[in-house]
């Protein structure tokens, strides 16, 4: 009776979250998070099928692994047995269910021992599932958690119908950088202190992805590991196919000079250069840089090239430091908190300026910050907990920086 009490009330707070949130996207998640928290559960995921290709891609999940690039066809495994039946599905012991594929979790951080995947199915059709796996206490699954399941796939799927949610995952993306098992250990007295716990993500080119977490959760270490400025303990870091697990101080040089650009919340001009002469600073440490004028036509300061850091605003001077960072053509751009210190209207011109990056230049963006409204503007949004990658979430439809309210 107890049981039931608290899966009723859960089962309302999904219908809140749903009702209440207007980014269905936002609401969607939600809803998952609520469910993974109530049934004691290490991950869980919503799958949508794109009718276009009858495969099914996952909009948002949560735990260790990243399965964003991964697609399932139709039909196929248990999350696309469950879309084409239009039926549930209770696992109690994956490993040995010949439905099950094994390369969706397990080839990417979490080995898969039981599961909940139930269809979302709207008036008309099955448009993808709810997928619960691994109880941290090991116990199975019973029918009323499956019950529970079933009532958040029928309001999930009633409210995008409602909502006209247009599902068009794209095409599968090309790897930049992969993280696996990342494990990152400082000093700590006469021990310890492990940061990062086993990150398992993959960033992509040419794309915006934002990480939040609250303040010694391990994002920025994770990011200054993927950039090079730190060494991970133990795991694997892969760099456009070539293995940056332990790389030589050659071979790091090498990397954060050629390959990386950074944009920090303090711009670290020099004060006796010019806005210009602190890009050319930069591009004469690299073999084939963009031209420094072009670099700051691009942020919208050839007017200000010649202004020392001191004579400009903070949001131009964190304009110079994108220039900066531009001027290398660099893979891959780092930003942790570059927008904390200015006002919200700077903040909008800088926002504006790092989106320019990524949709014109090809760029890839990987972006620490606080501040959740900035997520909403990223392709991808990744949430670190406790040295663990908690959820990522791919936006279907990223708001433009003048978009954002804060």
């Amino acid at each position: 009776m107890e049981e039931s009490k608290r899966f009723t009330k859960a089962t309302w707070r999904i219908m809140e979250q749903l009702l209440e949130v207007d980014n269905l996207d936002e609401a969607l998640a939600g809803s998952i998070e609520i469910i993974v928290n109530e049934l004691n559960s290490e991950a869980g995921a919503i799958w949508l099928l794109d009718p276009k290709t009858d495969r099914l891609s996952p909009l948002f999940h949560i735990g260790p692994a990243d399965i964003s690039n991964i697609s399932v066809e139709n039909g196929l495994g248990i999350e696309g047995v469950v879309t084409k039946t239009g039926e549930s599905v209770m696992v109690t012991d994956a490993q040995n269910d010949p439905r099950f594929d094994g390369t969706i979790f397990d080839d990417n951080g979490l080995i898969t021992k039981t599961m909940i995947c139930v269809p979302l199915n709207n008036l008309h059709d099955v448009i993808g599932c709810v997928q619960i796996v691994n109880k941290k206490d090991g116990s199975l699954y019973d029918e009323e958690e499956l019950q529970l399941c079933e009532r958040m796939a029928s309001l999930a799927a009633i409210t995008i119908d409602e909502k006209g949610l247009i599902v068009d995952l794209g095409e599968k993306k090309e790897i930049l950088a992969s993280l696996r098992n990342v494990i990152k250990e400082f000093p700590s007295g006469d021990g310890v202190s492990r940061v990062l716990k086993g990150i398992n993500l993959d960033i992509y080119k040419n794309e915006f992805v934002v990480v939040l977490g609250e303040s010694g959760c391990g994002k920025s270490t994770m990011m200054n590991i993927v950039g090079g400025m730190d060494f991970l303990t133990d795991g694997t870091l892969i760099i456009e196919n070539k293995d940056f697990s332990h790389p030589t101080d050659a071979e790091l040089t090498k990397f954060r000079r050629e390959y990386v650009g950074f944009i920090f919340q303090a711009y670290n001009l020099m004060p006796n250069l010019t806005a210009l002469e602190n890009v050319q600073f930069i591009a004469e440490l690299v073999d084939d840089p963009m031209d420094p004028h072009e670099a700051i036509a691009k942020v919208g300061l050839a007017q200000r090239e010649n202004n020392y850091p001191g004579q400009m605003s903070g949001g131009q001077q964190q304009r110079v430091s994108i220039a900066r960072a531009l001027v290398k053509k660099p893979r891959l751009i780092l930003a942790d908190e570059p927008t904390a210190a200015l006002d919200y209207t700077t903040s909008i011109e800088v926002l504006s300026v790092i989106e320019d990056i990524v949709k014109n230049q090809g760029t890839t963006v990987m972006m620490v910050t606080h501040n959740v409204e900035i997520a909403k503007m990223a392709d991808r949004v990744v949430k670190v907990r406790n040295g663990k990658i908690a959820s990522i979430k791919k936006n279907l439809h990223p708001l433009h920086a003048e978009e954002l309210i804060w």
